[in-house]
């Protein structure tokens, strides 16, 4: 039996969400076939933070690893989609969790960032001490359905200072709307983006058959 490949990235386009002040992406038509060029040939400019995306730790870490240091095994194989209610513009705490974490990485659906086209800035973000939680039970990389792990209207991002002090890794910006909660094989390679602070992913789910 094959196992069912489930997408969890936004398609990228011109629509996809933002953080403000960020860069949504664009195409430059450099060459195109349809105006008697010989090939098509566009360029991307675009935020790295883009939609599904991976952060490096020195996204909100002084002098610490850049994104084609990630270790990659952290991002590929077993995970655990959980499903928790939460109002937007919480935060999302070890009580709201009350499955059993059985897996290194853990996908969480909070729902509050139902539509990646449009921006709503009161999405739910991660407890800090929800992330030291799941560190304590082994969890290696974090993903959520919204823009940022803390909410938008953090600066002093304390979510993020605790998976910088443990060691553990964010995923950003996936979709989980239809994806039941379970055990699933996780696929989310960040680019070898040299010095760079993100990558965008095709992050995927492959069913465990």
């Amino acid at each position: 039996m094959t196992a069912r490949i489930i997408d969890i990235t936004p398609p990228i386009s011109p629509a996809l969400a933002v953080f403000p002040g960020d860069t949504p992406p664009t195409r430059d038509i450099l060459l195109d076939m349809k105006r008697g060029d010989h090939l098509t040939l566009s360029t991307l400019h675009t935020t790295v933070h883009l939609g599904a995306h991976v952060d490096a730790p020195s996204h909100y870490g002084v002098d610490s690893a850049t994104i084609e240091a990630v270790a990659l095994d952290r991002c590929i194989g077993p995970c655990q989609v959980i499903h928790v209610s939460v109002a937007r513009g919480a935060r999302v705490t070890a009580a709201d969790i009350t499955d059993d974490i059985t897996e290194s990485r853990v996908l969480i659906r909070t729902g509050t960032f139902p539509d990646p086209q449009l921006w709503n800035g009161d999405f739910a973000g991660l407890d800090p001490n929800l992330v030291n939680h799941l560190h304590g039970r082994g969890v290696q990389l974090v993903g959520i359905d919204t823009p940022s792990v803390d909410v938008s209207t953090s600066r002093d991002l304390p979510a993020h200072r605790r998976f910088l002090a443990n060691d553990m890794l964010i995923l950003e910006g996936i979709v989980l709307e239809q994806v039941l909660p379970g055990r699933y094989e996780l696929i989310a390679l960040p680019l070898p983006l040299v010095g760079f602070d993100a990558s965008p992913v095709r992050a995927i789910l492959r069913e465990i058959v």
